[in-house]
C-alpha cells in the first residue's frame, strides 16, 4: 500500500529532475506533467518586485494550469527566485551569461526563495515559501572557466547557474537553510499540508 490517499492521482507541474526526486524519496506515488505557461510575460505583467511573491505568483499559476485539465486531482507547483539584494536572477541563456552570473555572485550572500502551492480544481488550496541564504566564495577566472567546462549545459537549466546536488555545491562556502528549499520544494511545509488534509498515510 502507498502512501497517497487521495482518490486521483497526485501531479508535480514540474518536470524538475531534483522535485521529482524529492518527492520520489518521500514515498509518494504522482505524475509529473509540466505547465504550459509564458513565466517571463507572467511575471512581467503582474508588475511584482518582491522575489518572494514572485514566486508564489509562478508556483500557483503552474499549479492552476495543469490543475484545469485534471479535475480532482492535488497539483504541486513550484518555483524557485534567486536574489542579490534587490536584483532578480533568472536562468542563463547561455555561457556568457552564466559566467556574468557567477562573477556577480562570487564572494556575496544571495537568497533563494522557494515556493510552492497546491491546486485543486482551478484553485489554490495550499501555498508557502521558504528562503536559503547561499554564500558564494570568491573565484578566480581560471576556477570560474574550469566550473563552467566541468558543468557544461547544465548551467542554463538553474537559477545562478549552479544545482547545489551536483558540481555547484564546490562554488560555495557557506549555506543557511535546509535541502529542500535549496533544491527547489519546500517539502516539509507541503507534507504539512497533505497530512493535514489527510492525503498521506503517515
Amino acid at each position: 500500500m502507498g502512501l497517497w490517499l487521495g482518490t486521483s492521482p497526485l501531479i508535480l507541474a514540474s518536470q524538475s529532475s531534483a522535485r521529482k526526486l524529492l518527492l520520489a524519496n518521500a514515498g509518494l506515488e504522482f505524475k509529473a506533467i509540466t505547465a504550459d505557461i509564458d513565466e517571463r510575460a507572467i511575471q512581467a505583467a503582474s508588475k511584482l518586485s518582491d522575489p518572494r511573491e514572485i514566486g508564489l505568483l509562478l508556483a500557483g499559476e503552474k499549479a492552476k494550469a495543469v490543475s484545469a485539465h485534471h479535475p480532482g486531482s492535488y497539483v504541486i507547483g513550484a518555483d524557485q527566485t534567486l536574489a542579490l539584494g534587490s536584483r532578480l536572477f533568472n536562468k542563463p541563456a547561455g555561457r556568457p551569461q552564466a559566467l556574468a552570473q557567477l562573477r556577480d555572485l562570487a564572494g556575496k550572500c544571495h537568497e533563494l526563495n522557494s515556493a510552492v502551492a497546491v491546486a485543486h480544481d482551478g484553485t489554490i488550496v495550499f501555498e508557502d515559501v521558504s528562503i536559503a541564504r547561499m554564500t558564494m566564495r570568491e573565484m578566480t577566472e581560471d576556477e570560474l572557466a574550469a566550473y563552467l567546462d566541468a558543468a557544461g549545459n547544465a548551467v542554463t537549466t538553474s537559477v545562478g547557474a549552479y544545482q547545489l546536488e551536483s558540481l555547484g555545491i564546490h562554488l560555495f562556502e557557506r549555506i543557511e537553510g535546509d535541502h529542500f528549499t535549496i533544491l527547489g520544494l519546500p517539502l516539509l511545509p507541503l507534507l504539512a499540508f497533505l497530512r493535514r488534509e489527510r492525503l498521506v498515510a503517515v
